[in-house]
């Protein structure tokens, strides 16, 4: 008795506010004008009326129930948009993080992120950086969808099977003192059921890998979706990217001319042999899974070519102790 004596008197302050605010009262009055609503008043009345065995009433209040149900689920939607971006670019500034290394567990994420990693534009043609846009509110995949900031890729060349490119690429530098330590490349590619997209982490000689991670794909659990694993991560760390003078690639890239050197790293069938030559050029292929192996050796091999980073990271390579 006592919670019902209060919840009828919560209700009667709410009505009381209610009566007071000057923005209800315009809303009812404005109501009372309307002639839909007061057809739909008048409706709602005969409605109610009916028996509760009535098919119209039943309908009637199952509408009803679908169109309440839909503006809640609607105005949820809008209010808990800007909690989901603030994930989502949390989530983006976490694998960044991870790639570089520089991933602790309990830290501040925003505050690593802001201290240790610097964000830049990169016009993927030249190779230079694009200084009259913001890196912080750029989204290269949203890029890639909108023609103006993309390009179509020839067929010939496209053997990452992304179909479009942004013209301008999102990279991220880990600093110290002024001095690159890591360059985080975007990479992405299709795998056997899913686009795969991730972040290559690189020293600063354009080179040697240091780390790679996937963040968003949909490959087959087990089998494919092992390219999250961390073992098989790790067995990135040290391979080298590009053929050097003394060491051919053992599977010619798509582009046959490469003042740098081809891309030259892949994934394999098996385990590498580390004895043998070429083995800085491998990695572990993914068991039951040859074709998310081919995809991430052809989303690699394409991102390192002219037709992704190799024109900048030609231009980093060349800096001594990569100052920018």
């Amino acid at each position: 008795m006592l919670n019902e004596n209060t919840q009828n008197a919560g209700q009667g302050k709410l009505c009381a506010a209610l009566e007071k605010c000057g923005h209800y009262q315009k809303f009812r009055a404005a109501l009372d004008k309307c002639e839909h609503y007061q057809k739909f008043k008048a409706y709602c009345v005969k409605v109610l009326a009916l028996s509760n065995d009535s098919l119209e009433k039943t309908i009637a209040i199952a509408v009803a129930l679908c169109l309440v149900c839909a503006v809640l689920v609607s105005m949820a939607a809008v209010a808990l948009r800007p909690l989901q971006v603030n994930n989502k670019e949390l989530d983006m500034k976490r694998n960044i993080l991870d790639v570089a290394g520089l991933l602790t567990e309990g830290s501040d994420i925003d505050k690593a992120f802001a201290e240790r990693i610097e964000s830049k534009l990169v016009n993927l043609e030249t190779g230079d950086y694009v200084d009259s846009m913001n890196a912080d509110e750029y989204d290269q995949r949203k890029a890639a969808k909108d023609p103006a900031q993309s390009v179509a890729i020839p067929k010939d060349k496209d053997i990452a099977h992304i179909r479009v490119k942004a013209k301008v690429a999102k990279v991220f530098l880990v600093k110290e003192g002024g001095a690159i330590k890591s360059i985080i490349l975007p990479i992405n590619g299709y795998g056997l059921w899913s686009t795969l997209y991730g972040f290559l982490s690189l020293d600063p000689d354009g080179q040697t890998v240091q780390s790679i991670n996937f963040y968003d794909q949909a490959e087959t659990p087990g089998l494919g979706g092992e390219v999250v694993n961390p073992a098989w991560r790790a067995l990135w760390k040290g391979k080298k990217v590009y053929a050097e003078t003394d060491q051919p690639s053992l599977e010619k890239g798509l582009i046959e001319e490469a003042d740098i050197g081809e891309p030259a790293l892949s994934l394999i069938k098996g385990a590498v042999d580390n004895t043998k030559p070429g083995s800085e050029y491998q990695v572990d292929g993914l068991a039951g899974a040859s074709l998310t192996s081919t995809g991430v050796t052809n989303l690699i091999r394409y991102w390192m070519s002219k037709e992704g980073f190799a024109p900048y990271l030609a231009k980093v390579r060349t800096v001594k102790g990569a100052k920018s």
